[in-house]
């Protein structure tokens, strides 16, 4: 899948001085299972490498301005007519998300500094591409490389990417209502995990989708999706969908494999192990006794073993 990223974050040296700002884990390691797509905003729309610093001044979080820090050079205009054509250039790409460079007056997402006319930081808001793209794109995954070194965060970001390809490469290649249904079940548990609620209304849209209507049902899915799987997944609600997993073992499993199941998930639960340790154990089941229907969740298996992502919440 391909995955928009600022360029420095990839250690090309795009930055205001000249240097980079890479990070080994997406270059390296998500590296092997995305296309990234690099862009920056201050470099194409025709600033020099290295270039005087910028940041975002005004009263108005919505709409700073971008000036130069030791000229006062408003570079706002030019910024704006790059970002406005450049959008429209990337709504061809067919991205999956983008990784944004933390705290950049062009690319950050939040918590960017938003200056005084006397220099004093006063609020927060976000770069102004970013901005735009979010608003052009609203249902894209998006993160900043800060954010990411957070496990809980790292995995979440990861596992909404991974969804959000089979989902886009799903209406873009199939669209049927077959489909349509098989999406849902296979990603029942995922979504259980993160919104229980989503899961109701999304479950809702596919028994009513219908043929001549299906474009509208998909549109009012993906909207769905997107906002339960920005509920981040917590401890409970994991704990919820591994005793729903469970029961489908009910009439398998011996006395003392329950017993050791339930403490496997009780020790999970109160943070002495990590995530991986409960799926590992259910995947086990899964295979030994053929469980059909388990088998095609992908909840058991959202992204690569090798990022060893569930390792770490």
């Amino acid at each position: 899948m391909k995955v928009g990223i600022s360029s420095c974050l990839l250690g090309n040296e795009v930055r205001y001085d000249g240097q980079h700002k890479l990070d080994r884990f997406l270059r390296d390691e998500l590296g092997n299972y995305v296309e990234w797509y690099p862009l920056c905003p201050e470099v194409e729309c025709g600033l020099p490498i290295p270039r005087e610093s910028m940041r975002l001044v005004g009263d108005d979080p919505e709409n700073p301005r971008l000036l130069t820090v030791r000229t006062k050079h408003d570079i706002t205009p030019q910024m704006e007519s790059y970002t406005a054509k450049r959008l429209d250039t990337l709504a061809g790409e067919k991205l999956r998300g983008f990784v944004f460079k933390s705290k950049s007056p062009t690319s950050g997402m939040r918590g960017v500094k938003i200056y005084t006319e006397q220099g004093l930081p006063s609020r927060s808001g976000s770069g102004i591409f970013a901005r735009e793209f979010m608003k052009r794109f609203p249902n894209l995954p998006v993160e900043d490389e800060g954010r990411l070194h957070d496990a809980g965060i790292r995995e979440n970001f990861i596992e909404t990417l991974f969804v959000y390809d089979r989902w886009r490469t799903y209406v873009e290649t199939e669209a049927s209502p077959a489909g349509f249904v098989a999406f849902h079940s296979t990603h029942k548990y995922l979504l259980m995990a993160h919104a229980p609620a989503g899961l109701r209304e999304a479950g809702k849209i596919v028994a009513a989708a219908r043929k001549p209507t299906l474009t509208e049902s998909l549109q009012a899915y993906e909207s769905v999706l997107i906002k339960a799987l920005r509920l981040h997944a917590t401890v409970k609600k994991h704990v919820n969908v591994l005793q729903h997993i469970m029961g489908y073992f009910k009439d398998q499993l011996s006395s003392d494999e329950k017993q050791e199941l339930l403490e496997v998930i009780e020790r999970y639960a109160r943070s002495y192990v990590p995530l991986i340790v409960p799926i590992v154990l259910l995947s086990h089941y899964v295979r030994k006794y053929d469980e059909a229907y388990l088998k095609t969740q992908w909840y058991l298996h959202p992204h690569p073993d090798e990022l060893k992502l569930r390792n770490h919440v």
